[in-house]
């Protein structure tokens, strides 16, 4: 009898990705690319994964033997800004493509998190101690070196001064009010988990295809979404929401009850129920 078996969905395929291990047990490269199956549900995840390695090979043959990790950086930020010409979209900043991995591998185009995550994974084979750094409003990555850290912009590769980052949070703490003042800058700085860091990459494009209404798209950022945090109770109601944009009324009213049962005192919650009440009468 010949064997069968089911090729996973994309959804099942980022699904097993995040769920059920421990933090530092999440692919996080693979699991970014497989955003993309948000808009390219063909795309082949193992394939930009072998073109990633093969840009390792690159420039591993032009790493000095022995060099210092400050000679790594340099050498790392003219492959990866220089010789190949990776830089920010500035020109169509919030085009869906800047999150998709494979996208901005091809155009060499992209945005804070995405040009964070190539070059992260080219750091990591250029022997550098490199991690992300979920910073307010543009993600960062920073370097370990024998005598501190180095923190850069991954649009630019830049280095940022001390300064040049309290300039840049400024505007956060501002709208947050005087109790963020207090909190010391290196809080700022910590390593961002993998959780986290697909998190912000999803909410970019949930900020997208909302602004845009686009629905379908939306909806499949939230499946995302709810697979990666399946206690964010936000996520499961937005969800919920988009279901009801689409008009798909009985889905819609599973996600906003559970978001109900969950989030009883929250401050939307009457309205909620009201949208709960409308969509069952429809």
């Amino acid at each position: 009898m010949p064997l069968s078996y089911s090729v996973p969905t994309p959804l099942e395929y980022f699904a097993a990705l995040v769920q059920g291990g421990q933090e530092e047990g999440i692919a996080l490269l693979e699991a970014a690319a497989c955003i993309a199956h948000v808009e390219y549900p063909d795309v082949d995840v193992q394939q930009f994964l072998d073109d990633m390695d093969r840009l390792q090979a690159r420039l591993q043959r032009r790493m000095p033997a022995g060099a210092a990790p400050l000679r790594r950086l340099n050498a790392l930020n003219r492959f990866f800004y220089g010789e190949l010409g990776f830089g920010g979209n500035l020109n169509d900043y919030y085009a869906p493509d800047n999150s998709y991995l494979h996208m901005v591998l091809r155009t060499r185009r992209g945005i804070p998190i995405s040009l964070a995550l190539l070059w992260l994974e080219l750091a990591q084979g250029a022997g550098l101690k490199a991690q992300g750094v979920s910073f307010p409003g543009h993600f960062l990555v920073k370097v370990l070196m024998p005598a501190g850290q180095v923190v850069l912009d991954p649009m630019t590769g830049h280095v940022l001064s001390r300064e040049a980052l309290s300039e840049r949070l400024e505007p956060f703490r501002l709208r947050q009010g005087a109790a963020q003042e207090e909190v010391p800058l290196g809080l700022y700085l910590q390593a961002a988990p993998a959780r986290d860091v697909l998190a912000r990459m999803l909410r970019n494009l949930k900020e997208i295809h909302g602004a845009r209404q686009d629905w379908r798209r939306q909806l499949a950022v939230q499946d995302r979404l709810v697979t990666l945090l399946p206690d964010a109770w936000g996520e499961w109601r937005d969800r919920g929401l988009a279901h009801a944009a689409l008009g798909d009324a009985r889905l819609a009213v599973q996600d906003l009850e559970r978001y109900l049962a969950h989030a009883a005192d929250a401050g939307d919650a009457q309205a909620i129920a009201l949208r709960v009440k409308a969509l069952r009468g429809s």
